[in-house]
């Protein structure tokens, strides 16, 4: 059953794939898109561009965004022995914002507006401004994951330094423009539309480097389940294997919010539908499983954000939280 629920989640990526490069504010019939797709252009060339300018490069990123959340949210979960917890959990997501917060807020403040009026904040200013936040704090972690004995004190650093971070941007933001507050703001609301042209497959080659790597990791998840002394005494290396286990979560996380924002509880949500479905706590099922369950769940919330019908596109997070809030309120209530 388990393999088959596994190659099930696998199978549903085609057709949800083809549904977000088809459904869009602009109707293009299936036979043109899949000319375009498979020859490189069709009668029409406005339809050529909307699909591999826009839908092809919004579909890989949800597809690698959603992935790559999913297996550092189980990451998290795991090696915290806490089932809400999630890749925002160390202060990454916050030092991200942080870092478009300095970008966005401090540069507008300076020159009164001028900058971000004439459009020096592009994606690729945010996309630096936020891996350099986000891996800077991920650095700091990992050097106190070999200081730190106890996976409680290491946890509630993280939440610290997530209050120190929005306690930062919201100073910056006292004393910012309306116009830079809502750049920013918007930012926050995440998206998988923010990454296009050749950051896709830069995002995209990143993702599939980190993620089968991050597969390697099965063993040591599954020693920490049984507990910190009874891994050890099985041979586990902890401070070795805690911080490999918050490296890979952490860089998945923020190169996640660089490229699209912060994306809400795809990473809480996704180990919990999948601890469900598969009926185990063993990692060999459930990285892959959260694998393709996380970029099945962001296709879908990807398609109903951008419905016909919609001028523009839903922000992500709001999506993503009425799937994913359901899901913390089911564990609470379970737990």
């Amino acid at each position: 059953m388990r393999p088959l629920n596994l190659l099930l989640l696998l199978l549903l990526l085609p057709p949800l794939a083809l549904l977000n490069i088809v459904v869009g504010s602009v109707s293009i019939p299936l036979s043109s898109t899949m000319d375009v797709l498979f020859s490189g252009s069709c009668d029409s060339d406005v339809w050529t561009s909307i699909i591999l300018k826009t839908r092809l490069p919004h579909t890989v990123t949800a597809l690698c965004a959603g992935a790559g959340l999913a297996v550092s949210g189980l990451q998290m979960q795991t090696v915290f022995h806490n089932p809400l917890a999630g890749p925002s959990v160390l202060g990454i997501s916050s030092a991200a914002s942080l870092g478009v917060a300095f970008v966005v807020l401090l540069s507008g403040a300076i020159g009164g507006g001028i900058a971000s009026r004439f459009g020096l904040f592009g994606n690729a200013a945010l996309t630096i401004s936020a891996a350099l936040g986000a891996m800077s704090v991920m650095v700091v972690m990992v050097l106190l994951s070999q200081r730190v004995s106890g996976n409680a004190t290491l946890l509630i650093i993280g939440v610290m330094i997530g209050y120190i971070a929005s306690a930062i941007t919201g100073v910056l933001k006292y004393f910012s423009s309306e116009e830079d507050i809502r750049a920013y703001v918007i930012w926050g609301l995440g998206s998988f539309a923010r990454v296009t042209g050749g950051q896709t497959w830069v995002f995209a080659g990143i993702l599939g480097v980190m993620l089968p790597l991050s597969m390697l990791l099965a063993k040591p998840l599954n020693l920490l389940l049984l507990g910190e002394q009874y891994a050890t005494n099985l041979g586990l290396n902890m401070q070795r294997s805690r911080m490999l286990i918050i490296a890979s979560a952490g860089i998945l996380v923020a190169v996640v919010t660089a490229y699209c924002g912060p994306i809400m509880f795809l990473g809480l949500a996704v180990p919990h539908i999948c601890r469900g479905l598969f009926g185990t706590s063993d990692h060999r099922i459930l990285l892959p499983a959260t694998l393709f369950c996380g970029a099945d769940l962001a296709l879908v919330c990807n398609i109903i954000s951008r419905l016909p019908g919609f001028e523009g596109a839903l922000p992500v997070n709001s999506v993503t939280a009425l799937i994913g809030a359901p899901v913390v309120i089911w564990v609470l209530l379970k737990r």
